[in-house]
């Protein structure tokens, strides 16, 4: 067997202001509808170069895993007032457009949170039909790659303080642990976790290792800018296995510079 690549992207939040944008749905930023469309079309530009970039360093991949949360939603808790567009057909359009700028021979999906992706009905599943034949979609995935084996899930646990960022990740590692010790679940040598868009690795190297990934929506949302203080990470990881089961780590994360926070002089 050859040495397999596997990528991993996650949080898209397409349908949101800063979420991942393809051109043909970007804003025009000489348009004057609302005091900060240049703003938002200059994140929107620039994250999805920042994309396209990471997209040209990965390369063709073996398997890739779409971890989640690729729309925004209705955007129901802040009125709507977030989204470039309310229309979760449009939405899942954006995904599509994006998920197939990456070469891959196999597509796992994730499904999101429910808020974003459906409490009734499940829009991912949309997406995965849209995409190549044999594109699979479940709640939890693991995929072999030269006998090891990655553990995918959307949901974990985030902190507030910056070295608990590892015990949610570690905690899932420790669970996978029993779950196989029953024969519940495969034994994971990998788990990978989103949705707290921001980057972290723990483990114990030569046995076990726990990622956090970066999202592919940029700052700006009200709920983040009001509520959080954690750093966001903009950008996704992938992974080489070689025939033997050795794995080598690689990702892309960026800095969006259009959204860079400035003191008010006075």
């Amino acid at each position: 067997m050859p040495t397999k690549r596997i990528g991993c992207i996650a949080d898209l939040h397409c349908g949101h202001l800063v979420g991942l944008t393809p051109p043909a749905y970007q804003l025009n930023p000489r348009q004057k509808d609302t005091p900060k469309q240049a703003k938002w079309a200059a994140i929107q530009r620039d994250a999805w170069a920042g994309y396209l970039d990471g997209v040209r360093r990965m390369g063709h991949v073996h398997c890739l895993v779409v971890n989640g949360d690729c729309i925004e939603g209705k955007g129901s808790r802040s009125g709507g007032t977030e989204l470039l567009t309310s229309d979760r057909e449009v939405q899942c359009e954006m995904a599509v457009a994006a998920i197939k700028c990456i070469k891959a021979d196999t597509i796992v999906m994730t499904f999101g949170t429910p808020y974003h992706t459906g409490d009734q009905e499940d829009w991912e599943s949309s997406i995965a039909r849209d995409l190549p034949d044999g594109t699979k979609i479940g709640s939890h995935e693991w995929v072999d790659v030269n006998g090891k084996v990655f553990d995918f899930k959307h949901f974990v646990g985030g902190s507030s303080i910056p070295h608990g960022q590892f015990t949610a990740p570690a905690r899932d590692w420790l669970w996978n642990v029993l779950w196989a010790e029953h024969e519940e679940q495969p034994k994971a040598d990998v788990i990978v976790r989103s949705h707290i868009h921001r980057a972290s690795y723990c483990g114990v190297p030569g046995e076990w290792d726990a990622y956090t990934t970066p999202a592919l929506q940029a700052m700006g949302s009200k709920f983040g800018s009001r509520r959080c203080t954690a750093r966001v990470h903009f950008g996704f990881y992938w992974w080489d296995v070689t025939e033997d089961g050795h794995i080598t780590f690689d990702h892309h994360k960026v800095p969006i510079k259009s959204q860079k926070a400035r003191a008010i002089k006075i």
